[in-house]
């Protein structure tokens, strides 16, 4: 009834009903316990299919953050994800997308006094407001270790981030940076 004025479907798109693959875990490649800090129902599943343990959380940033810090003792990595900023952005809300990035920056001086080996903030994706929809745009990447040589970098955005060390490249290297600068690799490279 609802659909009786729609054009009629030619195929169906089904998520969710595959078997789940046998990968190995983060922890059996790694080497690192995990534990992923997420809402997302897709970031969550993705997590747990590599092993990672992801406890139950509302969204809210700070109790998120305190989440990460009252298990630092328990695991090695933490990933964080903070969905609003991608849901501000497909909104078009340029306000409240700045809005959440300034919230998290106010954590960041807290996060920083813990002395992680590594600290990395990226995105998956770029979502402009201007676009109202994720875009094909390379995303900023900011890796934070004793070990980094500054770049030319002065602030953290899509273009400063350009010039800075990093540059443009496949996400995929990522990981491998971040174990190098931990010192958890025993050679990167060749």
């Amino acid at each position: 009834e609802i659909l009786r004025d729609e054009e009629v479907a030619n195929f169906i798109l089904m998520r969710g009903i595959a078997q789940v693959p046998l990968i190995p875990t983060f922890e059996e490649v790694f080497g690192l316990k995990s534990l992923a800090i997420a809402i997302y129902p897709m970031y969550r599943g993705l997590a747990r299919l590599i092993g990672m343990e992801t406890p139950p959380v509302n969204g809210d940033i700070k109790e998120e953050i305190e989440f990460m810090k009252d298990n630092l003792e328990d695991y090695d990595f933490f990933f964080v994800h903070v969905k609003k900023m991608d849901s501000y952005g497909e909104d078009g809300d340029f306000k409240g997308k700045a809005g959440k990035f300034e919230e998290f920056d106010s954590f960041l001086p807290g996060i920083l006094e813990l002395n992680p080996d590594v600290l990395i903030i990226t995105g998956d994706h770029s979502t402009p407001s201007v676009m109202k929809s994720h875009s094909w745009h390379p995303v900023p990447v900011i890796l934070n270790s004793p070990y980094v040589f500054g770049g030319l970098s002065q602030a953290f955005t899509e273009r400063e981030c350009l010039r800075g060390e990093l540059g443009i490249f496949p996400a995929i290297r990522i990981l491998p940076l971040a174990l190098a600068n931990a010192g958890r690799l025993k050679k990167f490279g060749a």
